[in-house]
């Protein structure tokens, strides 16, 4: 692809040992614009980028997604933009494979998979089996496997990311980049790569547990949307479960004991929880239909946009001599 069409995106705080290697990276594999969002480094990162050729932007909020939110929003003109995290852990010669199903029309969103050549020491024993697990719910809740929805190293154009309902500020972003795309339908294509130990010196941004809680968080909160089922339902499930459980006591209790034991406040526990667990599984089938339905629409409403786009592009047919006037 040509590097002209390309910004290379490089979020970043406290990066100081690495930023300027990965921006150079970049430069090096024919990259001019590489774009540094710097999120309030109180180190040199910000010097040690521009000395590697970067342009250098200071970010108002706080957090990637906010900082990614901005970059586009704000600075970035070009129609391809190239994801990467300014941490040295991802490998700025996959960048070319990263932007071939873009050149080539394959796709409009490009995961990385850092599974496909991990190196030893990359990836800690607690965040492969978070990392797995969301990949997994991921799955279940949209029916799609994307392979490392959680990857930081992505290309996308500018169009398809500004259909996007973007609102996390952390490290919920590639979450919610995941699920929107699967949401609207674009066009989605995993490659392999090559993810890399961080370099000694350097420290994770990164907090497994907190970060993790909040991932977790948001693939739940975006079921709301995009899949109402899961999201009513499995709450609603659990809700009927457990009122069976307790009908099944009560009735042991009642038919079973000698003398028999009413378990009066647990009887209207049970009931209640029953009757919550079946209003939430109808409203999650109300709410699917709903959305379902809302989904189609608005994906013809798209349609007939980029359409009517394109055909304002067209310019008019001349007349030939000798035509009607």
């Amino acid at each position: 692809m040509n590097p002209a069409e390309v910004c290379v995106l490089l979020p970043a705080i406290n990066e100081a040992e690495t930023v300027g290697s990965v921006v150079a990276g970049f430069r090096e594999a024919g990259f001019d614009e590489v774009l540094v969002v710097d999120g309030g480094s109180d180190d040199d990162t910000r010097t040690r980028a521009r000395e590697a050729g970067a342009r250098v932007v200071k970010q108002r909020g706080h957090g990637k997604g906010q900082a990614i939110r901005q970059a586009i929003d704000e600075e970035i003109h070009r129609p391809v933009v190239l994801m990467a995290d300014a941490d040295g852990t991802y490998d700025p010669s996959d960048a070319e494979r990263m932007l071939d199903p873009i050149q080539h029309g394959r796709a409009e969103h490009v995961i990385g998979d850092r599974f496909a050549n991990l190196e030893s020491g990359a990836m800690t024993r607690l965040n492969k089996v978070g990392n797995r697990l969301a990949n997994r719910v991921f799955g279940i809740i949209h029916g799609k496997r994307l392979g490392d929805i959680l990857s930081g190293y992505r290309a996308f154009t500018r169009q398809s990311f500004q259909r996007y309902a973007l609102s996390a500020d952390g490290f919920g972003i590639e979450t919610e980049l995941s699920v929107e795309a699967v949401k609207h339908g674009t066009t989605v294509e995993v490659v392999p790569i090559t993810y890399r130990a961080r370099p000694a010196g350097s420290e994770t941004n990164l907090h497994p547990i907190a970060d993790g809680a909040r991932i977790f968080a948001t693939l739940y909160r975006l079921a709301k949307t995009s899949n109402p089922l899961f999201y009513f339902g499995s709450v609603g499930s659990l809700s009927l479960l457990a009122g069976l459980v307790i009908a099944v006591y009560v009735g042991v209790e009642w038919f079973l004991r000698t003398p028999p034991v009413s378990h009066e406040a647990l009887t209207v526990v049970g009931a209640a929880a029953v009757i919550l667990g079946v209003q939430l599984l109808v409203f999650g089938v109300l709410s699917d239909v709903i959305i379902t339905a809302n989904r189609e629409q608005t994906r013809r409403m798209e349609q007939l946009v980029e359409r009517l786009a394109d055909d304002d592009e067209e310019p008019p047919k001349r007349k030939t001599a000798g035509s009607d006037e």
